[in-house]
């Protein structure tokens, strides 16, 4: 039976990867799920496997070397599959040390531990047969593409912001554990995923809550930078195959063939509302156009040939199926964007993006 230590289990990915994990209550194999419970982990995201005994959860930081060690002894683990990261660019851009903290030094922990559980007592060398740390990244950390063009494993890395250089710097470091101690290693950076449970902050959830509420839709400077858009459920597929499947060492980019301006994306948001609440007061007249964030890349576009090619791994979800989903689960859970908006919260998203 295998044991995966998947951190950042309670927050958006990570949660969608667990339930994915544990889709098949015939699949032999145990998930440890460690989060810090920060504003974006909500162990809310994980009650229809409550009660499964194939999953334990671990309130712990991954920077806290002491915890990361009791977990590790105590659960030997075969995976590690590490989402746990801050992730808002917004919140990089006023904290970057949070964000330098958490994503290199946590990860930094991480890999420590690995190592240790892992090698075998007569080569330094040599590691535990079929164990793997995979590294859950970003397209950010490859800067901005021009108008043409896609981001591809080679690119050179070429972050804009702390909190896409504080991914990059964990990716190296990552790497630089694959070179020099041979640990069996991933990298998996994706481009900008959507769906289920992810966190009021970012573009869609914010949309659609707002939206329904009649407040302001704020966009950054005229809307038009583009983004890939990955359905999660496809994300946690094609993190799966690479932790099994993969060539250690490699790095694997995964892309939902999906590119649309921040306005396409807002506006067809818009139209779904309104059409299925039938309100006429949700409208572009509630875009408003703020101050660009600083920094602000204009592109992102994903190649996923190589992971397509080398592990037959394509998205399978198209974003006109995808989006209608993702609104229709907002609507039918209200009662999860109340209690994760709700208090010191509400009054960050109200100072970030105003109130009206």
């Amino acid at each position: 039976m295998k044991t995966y230590l998947v951190t950042g289990g309670a927050g958006f990915i990570g949660s969608n990867y667990i339930l994915n994990l544990l889709s098949n209550p015939q699949d032999t194999l145990r998930v440890v799920n460690i989060d810090a419970l920060t504003y974006a982990g909500n162990l809310e995201n994980l009650q229809s496997i409550e009660g499964d005994g194939r999953h334990s959860f671990v309130q712990a930081d991954i920077r806290d070397q002491d915890a990361m060690q009791q977990v590790f002894d105590s659960y030997q683990p075969d995976y590690v599959v590490n989402f746990a990261a801050e992730s808002h660019v917004d919140r990089s851009i006023t904290n970057p040390q949070v964000f330098v903290e958490t994503n290199v030094l946590g990860t930094l922990t991480l890999l420590n531990n690995a190592k240790r559980i892992w090698q075998t007592a007569d080569d330094e060398d040599s590691y535990r047969t079929g164990v793997r740390f995979l590294q859950v990244s970003t397209d950010e950390v490859y800067g901005s593409l021009g108008p043409e063009g896609f981001f591809t494993e080679t690119t050179p890395l070429d972050p804009h912001s702390p909190y896409s250089a504080s991914k990059a710097s964990a990716d190296l470091l990552v790497k630089a554990f694959g070179d020099t101690y041979r640990l069996p290693v991933n990298i998996t950076r994706c481009s900008n995923n959507y769906g289920p449970f992810q966190f009021p902050e970012k573009l869609i959830p914010l949309m659609i809550n707002n939206a329904q509420q009649h407040r302001a839709l704020p966009v950054y400077g005229d809307g038009l930078q583009v983004r890939d858009w990955l359905f999660v459920e496809d994300h946690c597929k094609a993190i799966e195959l690479v932790l099994k499947r993969g060539e250690p060492g490699e790095v694997y980019n995964i892309g939902g063939h999906n590119e649309r301006t921040n306005m396409q994306i807002v506006a067809q948001i818009i139209a779904q509302l309104a059409e299925s609440l039938d309100d006429p007061q949700i409208s572009e007249a509630l875009i408003q156009h703020v101050a660009d964030r600083k920094g602000h890349d204009r592109r992102y576009g994903i190649d996923p040939a190589k992971i397509g090619a080398a592990l037959g791994w394509q998205p399978e979800t198209p974003f006109e199926e995808g989006i209608v989903q993702t609104i229709r689960w907002y609507l039918e859970h209200q009662g999860w964007v109340e209690h994760v908006t709700s208090g010191a919260y509400r009054s960050y998203l109200e100072q970030m993006y105003g109130s009206r």
